[in-house]
């Protein structure tokens, strides 16, 4: 019951940060910030369907959700690992831009 109630706030707290990165990207003007916001925005849907998948898992658990959970897990995971790596990419200019532009 205690593991429900923890998948469910990490479902509810990383879909508040895809909102909240989602809402960063539409509203700057910078085209590295928003590749970077967008990033990390699908780093947070990755761990909205990786816990989603997860806490399917504990509340029905049937032969038919374990492969529906499978799925959202490992799509979840691909990405999260993904956008992280093209978050880091796109980090690295993020300064560099803001010099640039000002």
């Amino acid at each position: 019951m205690i593991l429900n109630f923890i998948f469910i706030l990490a479902i509810v707290v990383s879909f508040v940060w895809y909102f909240y990165f989602k809402t960063k990207q539409f509203r700057t003007t910078l085209p590295i910030h928003k590749k970077w916001y967008a990033a990390k925005a699908s780093v947070c849907l990755g761990a909205f369907l990786l816990f989603f998948g997860l806490n399917f898992l504990i509340v029905f658990p049937s032969s038919i959700t374990y492969v529906i959970s499978a799925i959202f897990i490992l799509l979840g995971g691909y990405f999260m690992y993904h956008n992280y790596k093209v978050s880091k990419h796109y980090g690295q200019f993020v300064k560099e831009e803001l010099d640039l532009n000002k």
